[in-house]
């Protein structure tokens, strides 16, 4: 590929036909399934060995990835396909590009006007075959992925990002969420190409609130979860001040989910099973009313349900001692400091007194 549209095809053409004969017979087929990560825990991937992706991708998809190969032009997967979604590493999984950004360059390649926003793609100066280009990487896979170019819609920002159809998957819009990259749908609400999901909060308390985030961030129907202090009386508490227990608050933590994936009656069953709603003002070595067990309602029909589920786990005597769960309306929830934000996912191994029972 190179800056020259016309050029680039007929380069492209030799290039593949004369340093790639793994590519002559490439068809506009989807690519093969790769080894992939959730997008939320890229941190941990770790790259399998040539040997491995051996088997995990096609021929084409080592060759492109792997040795900086090129496919040919108009016979790869996406030069042309025009549906919503995004493109991520067929290697790693990281989001990479998004249909929004795409556009017809003629050159018989997917391109692209840039990376979806907060994305790092590495950029290393190429000099191959007579030309200086610059060929654009995966930063966590470290894949091949193509070029990119200063000769792109100038009412785009001017560049082309030229990109092998074998160096990506295509995830539609549609299956997005699914596939753990919900937080990238926002553009497509924007754009009228998807309607926003009909969301509802839940806002609980059970003590330490790091362990109640990692427990309530992976149950399926759960979009967002903020961790935070409620039920206080101080304005923009700190950590510091609600540590002291002068202020009033709990630590707890709001929890958007999809009410035609998860009811919130669920979501107070699993609530229930993650801590001890016995033990007032406390759990396990954490004392203090900012550790308090309590449901912060919404709404009236929140209310009518959390009663309900109390009601009923008091009748069948599911614990030994009385219920001291505190059902009261929510007031102000402040989100906690940045650290707090998914501290477990940022520190494996931290401090965590929440277990789900069966």
């Amino acid at each position: 590929m190179n800056s020259a549209k016309t050029i680039g095809i007929a380069v492209a053409v030799v290039l593949a036909v004369g340093v790639i004969a793994l590519v002559r017979n490439a068809t506009a087929a989807a690519p093969k399934e790769a080894p992939t990560i959730q997008p939320e825990n890229m941190s941990e991937f770790k790259k399998p060995d040539a040997a491995e992706l051996k088997k995990k991708l096609s021929s084409e998809q080592f060759a492109v990835t792997q040795q900086c190969g090129t496919e040919p032009p108009f016979r790869n997967a996406y030069w042309d396909n025009k549906k919503p979604g995004i493109y991520v590493d067929v290697v790693s999984g990281e989001p990479l590009f998004s249909s929004l950004d795409k556009f017809d360059s003629g050159t018989g390649w997917p391109s692209f006007t840039q990376p979806i926003k907060g994305t790092e793609i590495a950029e290393k100066k190429d000099v191959s075959f007579g030309s200086v280009r610059t060929e654009v990487r995966s930063k966590v896979a470290d894949s091949h992925l193509g070029h990119v170019f200063d000769d792109g819609p100038s009412d785009k920002g001017g560049m082309r990002y030229c990109i092998n159809s074998a160096s990506l998957k295509f995830i539609p819009v549609e299956e997005m969420e699914q596939a753990g990259y919900g937080k990238f749908l926002g553009p497509f609400m924007a754009a009228g190409l998807i309607k926003a999901a009909k969301t509802e909060t839940a806002i609980l308390a059970g003590g330490c609130f790091w362990g109640m985030e990692e427990i309530l961030r992976k149950i399926p129907g759960v979009t967002k979860t903020t961790v935070g202090y409620i039920g206080g009386k101080t304005a923009n508490p700190t950590y510091q001040e609600i540590c002291t227990g002068a202020t009033g608050h709990a630590e707890a933590i709001e929890i958007v989910f999809d009410p035609t994936k998860l009811t919130y009656e669920a979501v107070l069953g699993y609530f229930f099973r993650m801590h001890d709603p016995t033990t007032l003002n406390r759990q396990h070595n954490d004392v203090g009313t900012q550790y308090r067990s309590a449901i912060f309602y919404t709404s009236e029909e929140q209310k009518k349900t959390a009663e309900s589920v109390k009601a009923k786990l008091e009748a069948a005597k599911k614990f030994n001692r009385p219920i001291t769960t505190e059902i009261t309306q929510a007031s102000k929830f402040y989100p906690a400091e940045d650290y707090h934000q998914d501290y477990l996912v940022k520190n494996p191994g931290g401090y965590n007194c929440h277990v789900l029972r069966d």
